[in-house]
This record gives structure tokens, C-alpha cells and sequence, in this order.
């Protein structure tokens, strides 16, 4: 079962996520709704509500009351992208123009804080105190992985370890918790709901890791912006620091390091790095976290649910975009 089979199996609850987004964010504030508009039409995969559902899916699935969690998740994924926009500079995302770009920094500021402010109110919806305490942790180590980032930025001091610590906050937990906070939600079993959140995790942490390989591997037109993008912006992931520290062109890397020089000569590192071996030693990785993620629900229920988590998991390993 790839991605397209998954997402016409759930065609109809898809749609109707879709047309609630769109609802959530209307505003008489002219800016904010178009700049909050803009941001939605951009696209995306809307893998979060997806994996909210496939959560709800081992309890009492009810789509219209699932809304009030796959909604929530899906616009705080936003907020922290036209956040993200803002600090890295982008002028670009998915192929658009950003909410930065199209309007300003302070126009897209306060559209993320809005953006976000309506996944907090929608949430509220549902009178069950677990789901906030662990959406409001979740945003806590969110935010905690975004400074990361920031301090990381042009930086050589640093490991696999803390790039692992830094890309679970940023990525792996919210499609962790998209997974367990719909189980919570549809009232599942505890056994359900553990496994879901470990499933995400470790869907979440492939799905960076392959993000992150896809930035040097990609072309532009598949990834809506310049190969080698991260790098450009200072951002150093797995497959540079391996081929920085272990890999072939390990020596000319470390030479321009000590001499201060790296980064006048970052387009020829991202070269470098393509051709190297951190490329298929990031994918290695991924492919354990996926292996994982299947092993920890190889023992649910033989259902349609289970074959679209371990499509998921297949199309995430092998994806393109």
C-alpha cells in the first residue's frame, strides 16, 4: 500500500480536515488571513492529521471529534515553518513564495503566533487534560529544539548525538504525538497508545533524516527551493557531519575548519558531500529507525489500519519529496 492508496482510503476524513484548517484560520484582519491563507495553499502532505487519524483508528474512531486534535497539530506544524522562514531568511518554500517574503518579518511573525494561538484554542475542545499536558510539553521541547538549531548554525562543535536530540524535538515529537494524541483521543487502549507514539518517533526521526538527505540528493523543482539549501543557511546535518568527520573528503573538511574557511567554500562542500559516503550512511540510519517503527507494531491487529502505518513507513524511507 503506497501513499496515494492511504490517502484515498481516508479521501472523504482527509477533505473534511482540509476544509476545517481553512475554517480555523479565518480573521476579519485582512493580513492575517490572507498571510495565514497563503501559508495553507502552499501545500504540504498534511502527514500530521493523517497520522492523527491513523491513531484514532485503534479507539472510537469519530472524525468529527478527531478534528479537534489532527486540526490543532496540523497548524502548529504552520507556525513553526513560517517561524522557521523568518530566522533562516527563506525567501522560498514548496516552490512560493514565503509569508516573510510575500508580506514581511513582522506580518509573518505574528501570523505563526496567530497561527498557533488558534491550535491552542481549538484543542481546548476536547475536555481531556492528558491531550493538553501533552501537547504543551511537546511545544515546550519544540521550542527547546529550535534554539538548538539556532545555536548550531555555522557551528563545528558538535556530534551525531546532539544532531539526534535536536531533530526530535524539531520533527520526531509532533509526529509522535500526532500519533498518540489521537489514540488518546478516541479513547484506545494504553498498550495502542504507546505503541503509536513510538511508532511516531521513530517515523519521525526517518522522515528528518531522509529530509536531510533529500537537501543535498534532490533537484530544485522536487524540493521547492535550492539543493544544499541547509547548508547554505548554516544548518549542518547528518550527511555533513559524517562526511566532515569519517568521510572521504574528511581531510579537505577538517583543513578548511581549523583555518576558519569553511564557509567560503560552502559550495564546493555541498559538492563534496554529495559524492560522499554520508549520503548512504544517513540513509542506513533512516532505514533502522523505520525498521524500528514496524517492529513495534508488527503485533496489532492484521487490519487496514496497520497497512497504511507500514505504508507510511515505506513511503517515507523511499520518498522523494
Amino acid at each position: 500500500m503506497n501513499l496515494v492508496d492511504i490517502y484515498f482510503e481516508m479521501k472523504k476524513d482527509v477533505e473534511y480536515i482540509e476544509n476545517q484548517l481553512e475554517q480555523s484560520i479565518d480573521t476579519e484582519v485582512k493580513d492575517l488571513y490572507q498571510s495565514s491563507t497563503h501559508l495553507l495553499k502552499a501545500g504540504g502532505k498534511r502527514m500530521r492529521p493523517v497520522f492523527v487519524l491513523l491513531g484514532g483508528k485503534w479507539g472510537d474512531y469519530d472524525v468529527k471529534r478527531l478534528k479537534y486534535v489532527a486540526v490543532p497539530l496540523e497548524l502548529i506544524h504552520m507556525a513553526t515553518l513560517v517561524h522557521d522562514d523568518v530566522v533562516d531568511n527563506a525567501d522560498k518554500r514548496r516552490g512560493k513564495d514565503t509569508v516573510k517574503t510575500k508580506w514581511d518579518n513582522k506580518v509573518a511573525m505574528y501570523t505563526g503566533d496567530y497561527i498557533l494561538a488558534r491550535a491552542l484554542s481549538i484543542v481546548t475542545e476536547l475536555k481531556i487534560p492528558r491531550l493538553h499536558q501533552v501537547l504543551a510539553d511537546a511545544i515546550v521541547e519544540m521550542v527547546k529544539g529550535e534554539v538548538e538549531q539556532v545555536r548550531a548554525l555555522h557551528s563545528w562543535d558538535q556530534n551525531f548525538r546532539m544532531y539526534l536530540r535536536r531533530i526530535k524535538r524539531k520533527t520526531a515529537l509532533l509526529i509522535a504525538i500526532s500519533c498518540q494524541m489521537g489514540a488518546i483521543a478516541s479513547g484506545a487502549k494504553e498498550e495502542f497508545i504507546r505503541k503509536m507514539y513510538w511508532y511516531g518517533y521513530n517515523v519521525g526521526m526517518a522522515y528528518q533524516i531522509r529530509d536531510d538527505i533529500l537537501d543535498f540528493t534532490g533537484t530544485e523543482k522536487q524540493l521547492g527551493k535550492p539543493a544544499g539549501s541547509d547548508l547554505l543557511q548554516g544548518n549542518v546535518t547528518l550527511p555533513t557531519l559524517y562526511t566532515a568527520h569519517y568521510g572521504k573528503a574528511r581531510d579537505q573538511f577538517q583543513k578548511w575548519i581549523r583555518e576558519g574557511m569553511f564557509w567560503d567554500h560552502v559550495d564546493e562542500a555541498i559538492q563534496l558531500v554529495r559524492k560522499d559516503e554520508g549520503i548512504a550512511f544517513s540513509q542506513q540510519l533512516a532505514e533502522r529507525y523505520i525498521g524500528r517503527a514496524r517492529d513495534i507494531i508488527a503485533d496489532l491487529p492484521n487490519n487496514s489500519t496497520k497497512k497504511s502505518l507500514v505504508g507510511v513507513a515505506d513511503f517515507i524511507i523511499d520518498r522523494k519529496f
